[in-house]
């Protein structure tokens, strides 16, 4: 029989003798050769997972010999359901919903000891349950196996199974009542994914000093994304950890907070209003900020940079049964054409290229997409720009192309790209090329010490091609800019080596990309365009160097595993074995087993 039980992995207990208050007795922890001590929170998952009977279920799910080497099935306990995982003779039990988005994971990528996301390309080890590639924040349950007359049974936590995710053990900050309001040992500028996974890290690393967000905005962390994606989400709705969380780990975040300025030799940053704070490190994570129009007008009412929830939800009120001009077909000008189709009378797009995408996804993936939109009552004015925004009593009326064209427009959104937000670094010292970003190493590093930076600010070298210096502006990798910053912070040489991963939602629809195709001088294609169900190869002489696909998962996972394992794919694999193993469900050559 296999049986499966929660159980806390050993790098997650807590065994330290009891003080005589009945506390947890403090660990000592070293930063920069200064002895910390910290105590360690356990949540949710207590040391003893079965303390109360009537939380814990048991039931009979399958025989041992129904799963092979490399197979995964959910089963369901009756009150909840478990990801049941044969690899290398053993078997593994951990939740079976990934905690970013709720995407099964039965139907992810199982390869060397962890599973991949079929959806956004999360990675869980399926040993812990740890969350090893991102997005998302938090790990899962993992389920202890035992076999027993050849039959399998699960034993698990009714908690577990019903909330699918585990938060990792956090250290708090210790007498944060004694620290002076102007220093903090660690100092975050942005609130993003890289601020925050950058703030647990720490934090799950067993950090116990005072460590500070700061963010322009007036919300805690929140999933940025869905600003584009579900417009009308309120920031409650989507952010990204509660209030309480916090409050219970003792991160500090300073909202409307704004740095003007940073000095590297005092290690002070200066922010907009005068107040200025010490640091020992430095995380700069200020992301990026949006491109304006150069035109006559674009200061009037009802134009839009979709930069916070108000933005989104603004934008969505005024167009509802109105004219909507977007410009630009970015991702998020796509985005929000898609989200208002429905809802707006008319939704215009003006674009500089002739096909949307065009230099990311490819001129014939990119027309497909364009066909769906127009199937869908968007209207594209392509090769052609705005020259003047008019308005009638201080709310914009037409929007004027240089074509000649006046579309009438009540809400215009632009879209035409972002520069990264580092003026206030120009001259603290530190290294910014040529474009505004900031340059760092493989572990985050500025040239500055104890200045790292992370997100959609910097350029960093990407193993996936050789090591050159690129920039990167997905969700995902800001998740994994903020762990690398943070383990090194506390000096463990950590490297990056994180496939890119992005994804996009339109119509109901997702186009799921892995990798890093700049540059690419050829796209294979397989599957029917037309049908919106393909995958795209984008190679580069004769290795792929990235894939995507829509209504085909889960191969950009699939091949996100293979690109993250250091295997070549050969342009010649596409065209002729590669496509056959799909047709044929046969992923065997993904994952190392076969020629």
């Amino acid at each position: 029989e296999v049986k499966i039980e929660v159980v806390i992995p050993e790098k997650e207990r807590s065994k330290e003798e009891m003080s005589p208050n009945g506390k947890t007795s403090p660990l000592i922890y070293k930063v920069n050769g200064t002895a910390r001590h910290y105590h360690l929170e356990e949540h949710p998952i207590a040391s003893n997972p079965y303390h109360n009977p009537k939380d814990v279920v048991e039931a009979s799910v399958c025989h041992i010999k129904d799963l092979e080497n490399g197979q995964m099935r959910e089963v369901d306990l009756g009150c909840g359901k478990a990801l049941l995982i044969k690899e290398s003779g053993e078997f593994h039990a951990v939740g079976h919903k990934c905690p970013h988005y709720g995407a099964p994971l039965v139907k992810g990528v199982l390869s060397k000891g962890r599973v991949r996301c079929p959806w956004h390309g999360a990675c869980f080890n399926i040993g812990t349950g740890d969350i090893e590639d991102f997005p998302g924040l938090d790990s899962l349950p993992r389920f202890q196996v035992k076999i027993e007359k050849e039959k399998v049974y699960i034993r698990a936590s009714k908690q577990a199974l019903q909330t699918q995710r585990r938060t990792k053990m956090m250290a708090k900050c210790i007498s944060l009542s004694n620290y002076n309001l102007s220093s903090t040992n660690v100092l975050i500028i942005g609130a993003g994914a890289a601020g925050l996974v950058c703030a647990e890290t720490l934090r799950q690393e067993g950090f116990s000093d005072r460590i500070v967000m700061c963010t322009m905005d007036r919300h805690l962390p929140y999933d940025r994304p869905k600003l584009s994606k579900s417009m009308d989400s309120h920031p409650e709705q989507i952010a990204l950890r509660p209030k309480e969380f916090f409050c219970t780990y003792d991160i500090e975040v300073l909202t409307e907070m704004q740095v003007a300025a940073v000095d590297v030799k005092s290690k002070i940053a200066v922010f907009k209003d005068g107040f200025k704070m010490e640091y020992n490190k430095l995380l700069i994570a200020t992301g990026n900020t949006p491109k304006t129009l150069s035109c006559k007008g674009k200061e009037m009412e009802n134009v839009f940079n979709i930069r916070t929830p108000e933005d989104a939800n603004c934008v969505v009120k005024l167009a509802t049964s109105k004219n909507v001009v977007i410009v630009g077909a970015s991702f998020l000008g796509m985005e929000v054409a898609a989200y208002l189709a429905e809802r707006a009378h008319s939704v215009s797009l003006v674009e500089l290229e002739h096909v949307p995408f065009k230099k990311f996804f490819g001129e014939r993936v990119g027309r497909a997409v364009m066909k769906m939109f127009e199937n869908n009552r968007v209207k594209f004015y392509m090769q052609t720009e705005v020259s003047e925004l008019r308005e009638q009593e201080g709310k914009l009326k037409e929007v004027v192309l240089k074509s000649g064209k006046v579309l009438r427009a009540d809400v215009c959104v632009v879209g035409v790209g972002a520069v990264p937000a580092t003026g206030f670094l120009k001259q603290s010292g530190i290294n910014i090329d040529s474009k505004g970003f900031i340059v760092v190493n493989k572990m985050m590093q500025t040239n500055i010490p104890g200045v790292f930076a992370a997100g959609d600010a910097v350029t960093f070298p990407l193993a996936l091609r050789n090591n050159k210096k690129v920039n990167v502006p997905h969700w995902q990798m800001a998740h994994m800019h903020g762990r690398i910053a943070a383990l090194n912070m506390l000096a463990h040489g950590t490297e990056i080596s994180t496939v890119p991963y992005l994804w996009t939602a339109m119509f109901g629809k997702s186009i799921r990309y892995a990798g890093h195709g700049e540059g690419f001088d050829d796209v294979v294609i397989q599957g029917d365009l037309d049908e919106l169900k393909f995958v795209a190869f984008y190679t580069k002489s004769d290795e792929v160097v990235a894939v995507a696909s829509m209504n085909y998962d889960p191969i950009v996972s699939k091949v996100a595993e293979v690109l993250a394992a250091g295997r070549t794919i050969r342009k010649r694999d596409v065209d002729a074995v590669v496509f056959l193993s799909f047709r044929t469900g046969d992923m065997s050559w993904l994952t190392g087993k076969g020629s």
